[in-house]
């Protein structure tokens, strides 16, 4: 294969690859549709909303902790192999948390589908960047986030009929036939790639990463069920998480082959694009977990409707993501991603203005809106990463963004997540003091738990209705201020160390290519 012209199939080969990671994005966007029902005692598992949230996160975390181990491991041994690989795990894993008997069970299967999707992930990037040449790699990237938009776009109203129709088991039930038509397709169509100089494996890191931010979010977690940061359950493991993930950066700055190289982020361009891709995700998953609970429980929507609710979000994305390339060629990728994160930001605090007469026609054109800016952000983004770095340790790059981008989303969903509960929490309290003192604290937890004890109570408990519809409300317009600052944020970043138009990037990348192809064989 001439890698200045790539491979011929390599279109086809897109396709494949673009199918194979439906699995693993359908399963993230299916999964905040059933959350509810799985949440309910009689139809689901009971799951209170800090188990919600360890279902979410045990896959994240899982996922992030070894994609770049992952990433390594499939230049090294063949990227096709661990492809193959990481699809028969997930589709077990999936199988497994489709029968979960207890929430317990769900967490840990969902922890299993992470080191699956860890194997999957930076495979599926790093083959488009061994058979596209440079010319054409923006553009088949564009392709692969406008598939990833596909799916995000198939996922909530999928889940949503599946719900409504089965049990909710089958919203991972349906991950096995995608699992089983792409092994057939990869073991048939995809080349196997290697890096002919791999980098070596370094399980410190991997434990070092996994230990701090799984004591992080269980301190974040922890705090928001018991409605304070001053306890020792929640400052312990906190402190703990962060001196950790202190000797975790120590020990990936000494080692020459560390698991997610900190030195990188010297490179302005490569930690501009990576540090705004981490802010997007922190506020869309922590909106995303709100979201749900607010269009089923708020506004009454089924689940297939709520999943069709969302479709605008990801039908943006679908649509802009291939063209977003050409916007930034046109504005440069500072101003271009500026804007987009300007957008967001006015997106993610729009929600503080939503209530239970919110027109529905409003919400989804902040939907729509919120998905074509975000559609503008990520691909640039990912093209700008992984052409910061030589194309054999394509891999390496791709782990290293979609590490950020899940470890983001993971303390969006728990930073966000607690927020909304400790506010809930504080709001809900008067209107509870009329139940026995030892039900109180759990069913103030979330607005699941003061809705299963509405039910428990029957027409003696319609009066807790609308204050838990009230609370909810107030607590998702604090939830959402929280995430418009972390926007702001994002903004900065962009406006002060985003590089601005591509061109000279581009030119540098195009003369070093040579160079980086022919040491890599």
């Amino acid at each position: 294969m001439d890698p200045m012209t790539g491979h011929p199939r390599r279109w086809g080969i897109l396709g494949v690859l673009v199918f194979s990671l439906l699995a693993v994005v359908l399963d993230n966007t299916i999964l905040n549709v059933a959350m509810k029902t799985i949440a309910d005692e009689t139809v689901g598992l009971g799951a209170t909303q800090s188990e919600l949230e360890w279902a979410i996160n045990s896959y994240t975390l899982v996922f992030a902790g070894l994609l770049f181990t992952f990433g390594v491991i499939g230049d090294r041994t063949g990227r096709k192999r661990m492809l193959f690989i990481g699809m028969a795990l997930f589709g077990l894993a999936s199988l497994a948390s489709a029968y979960a008997q207890d929430p317990m069970q769900l967490i840990l299967a969902r922890a299993a589908m992470g080191i699956g999707g860890a194997a999957i992930m930076p495979a599926t990037l790093a083959i488009i960047s061994n058979v596209f040449p440079p010319g054409e790699r923006g553009k088949a990237i564009g392709v692969w986030a406008g598939g990833v938009g596909l799916a995000v776009a198939i996922g909530p109203i999928t889940g949503g009929l599946l719900i409504e129709h089965f049990w909710w088991g089958s919203v991972f039930l349906i991950n096995v036939p995608i699992v089983i038509v792409s092994m057939i397709l990869i073991a048939t169509l995809v080349p196997e790639s290697r890096d002919p100089k791999p980098s070596r494996l370094d399980p410190v890191g991997v434990v070092l990463s996994i230990i701090g931010l799984v004591a992080i979010v269980y301190g974040i977690i922890r705090g928001g069920e018991l409605a304070t940061v001053a306890s020792a359950e929640v400052l312990v493991p906190t402190l703990f998480g962060v001196a950790v993930l202190a000797v975790f950066v120590w020990w990936e700055r000494r080692i020459d082959h560390p698991v997610f190289d900190v030195r990188s982020f010297t490179n302005v361009r490569f930690s501009s694009a990576i540090g705004m891709m981490g802010i997007v995700f922190f506020a869309m998953m922590g909106g995303m977990f709100f979201l749900t609970f607010y269009l089923q429980i708020v506004l009454g929507f089924t689940p297939v409707q709520a999943g069709a609710l969302m479709i605008p979000f990801a039908a943006a994305q679908l649509i802009f993501a291939p063209l977003s390339q050409r916007v930034t060629e046109r504005l440069g990728a500072k101003l271009s991603a500026t804007l987009s994160m300007i957008v967001v930001t006015f997106a993610l605090g729009s929600y503080a203005f939503m209530d239970q007469n919110t027109p529905i026609v409003l919400i989804e054109v902040i939907f729509f809106v919120q998905g074509a800016a975000m559609a503008n952000i990520m691909p640039p983004a990912t093209t700008a990463i992984m052409e910061s770095l030589p194309r054999e340790k394509a891999g390496v790059g791709s782990a290293m963004s979609n590490t950020v981008r899940q470890v983001a989303g993971a303390l969006g969903v728990a930073v966000l997540g607690s927020v909304l509960s400790s506010s809930y929490r504080g709001e809900i309290a008067p209107a509870l003091a009329v139940l026995p003192e030892g039900a109180r604290h759990a069913a103030g937890e979330s607005i699941m738990a003061t809705m299963g004890v509405v039910q428990e109570l029957g027409e003696r408990g319609q009066a807790l209705v609308q204050p838990a519809f009230t609370a909810f409300v107030d607590g998702m317009h604090v939830t959402a201020l929280v995430s418009a600052a972390i926007g702001l944020l994002g903004i900065v970043v962009v406006a002060l160390w985003m590089p601005g138009k591509p061109r000279l990037a581009k030119h540098a990348e195009n003369n070093r290519e040579p160079v980086l192809s022919s040491s890599g064989g």
